[in-house]
């Protein structure tokens, strides 16, 4: 293994009214405030209202975003930070899932800068500085809420590119589970399938990391499994939602990475996925993640597959090691697709064939995806052809 330096200093208010303590902490940032949400549910559920109070009760100086969109856009990002530059904004506050925590981290960003917003991603311009970020979360899923990284689209130029800055780092974020028990069975599933490709991305490595971690990720995958259908069947169940919450935090806080240097394979994919056709982040991901599991499979790293396919489904360890690799593989697609109910071809979402090339060549950035497996553009290809 790798060595490795772990630093994640996003304070957590977690439980049952976690947002009592906005006020106080937006204080400690300044006076005049961003906040930044989606398309309004935050308003039908009542907890626009409480923030609102939260913020009006600290005397602070409120201003709004609204309208960020599920694989936020750049525009959203570039609207944020003219915002905070006309209204001198001390400190922005995100309210929704990963996509407006997302967007609010990059508008933290271009609002420290004179350059379009777009730089960070065509042209990797430097990120030095950044607006502090307060969230609150209402869907379990991209873990935005403790870690450095966001994801967003450019309509033009057909682009979804994600990428790590240190300086973008929620300063506080409130996880209160109850908030998430309006959220519909749909993107509850997706959420979950999100959450699942985070840890397997690094469970399914090149290199061999500490047992603890491996332990630690297989905790976490059982946690998924046991809890999201619980929440699907009763969605104000408290534990279920508890348990998905913090689950995803701790899926993609850099915690489980340990020491290993890879490229991740399935995200970039599908990030390709939904530039073009803008389909739900963790329904691609579900669609894709067996597949990819499948095609990597062999004699070399079938190892890995029995360790999770025992450890994690509970499959007859005294089995042939290609029978339990492919059961895992069966055990994982059956949870995705018939307990989520999630759709499991390309097919039924209205991708074809079309732009297999291009998103396979983009995918890999021309030249070799260097994750688990390596990755040519080909291989790629063929593991988009396995999804239709």
């Amino acid at each position: 293994m790798n060595s490795f330096t772990y630093h994640v200093p996003t304070k957590i208010h977690f439980g049952k009214n976690a947002t009592d303590h906005l006020g106080d902490e937006l204080k400690n940032y300044g006076k005049r405030v961003l906040l930044c949400y989606g398309g309004g549910s935050i308003k039908k559920s009542g907890l626009y209202d409480k923030v609102i109070a939260q913020i009006e009760k600290a005397g602070l100086e409120v201003f709004e975003l609204s309208g960020i969109e599920p694989n936020p856009r750049v525009d959203s990002v570039r609207e944020g930070a003219k915002l905070c530059k006309e209204h001198n904004i001390d400190v922005l506050l995100a309210v929704g899932g990963g996509s407006t925590l997302d967007c609010t981290k990059w508008i933290a960003a271009a609002a420290k800068v004179d350059h379009d917003a777009w730089d960070f991603f065509s042209e990797w311009a430097e990120v030095k500085d950044a607006l502090p970020v307060l969230t609150i979360l209402t869907l379990s899923a991209t873990g935005s809420e403790m870690n450095c990284g966001g994801v967003i689209s450019n309509l033009e130029t057909k682009d979804k590119i994600g990428r790590l800055a240190k300086p973008l780092l929620p300063k506080v974020s409130f996880l209160d589970p109850t908030l998430t028990y309006s959220v519909s069975a749909y993107q509850t599933a997706c959420g979950s399938a999100d959450i699942l490709s985070h840890i397997l991305e690094v469970y399914f490595a090149p290199q061999e990391d500490l047992y603890m971690l491996d332990s630690f990720m297989e905790g976490l995958l059982k946690t998924v499994i046991k809890y999201t259908p619980i929440a699907l069947n009763k969605p104000d169940d408290y534990e279920a939602r508890a348990n998905l919450m913090w689950a995803s935090s701790w899926a993609i806080n850099t915690f489980v990475t340990g020491g290993k240097q890879h490229e991740w394979s399935c995200h970039p994919m599908e990030h390709e996925l939904s530039a073009i056709y803008d389909i739900t982040h963790g329904l691609g991901l579900a669609i894709l993640t067996p597949r990819f599991l499948r095609y990597c499979l062999n004699e070399k790293n079938v190892d890995k597959y029995v360790q999770f396919g025992v450890n994690v489904f509970d499959i007859d360890k005294s089995l042939p090691k290609m029978e339990i690799a492919n059961k895992a593989i069966d055990e994982l697609s059956d949870f995705l697709f018939n307990t989520l109910g999630l759709d499991d071809t390309f097919t039924k979402v209205g991708i074809t064939t079309e732009h297999f090339k291009l998103m396979a060549e983009k995918a890999c950035e021309g030249d070799t995806l260097h994750g688990f497996v390596d990755l040519t553009a080909e291989d790629i290809e063929k593991i988009f052809e396995m999804c239709i």
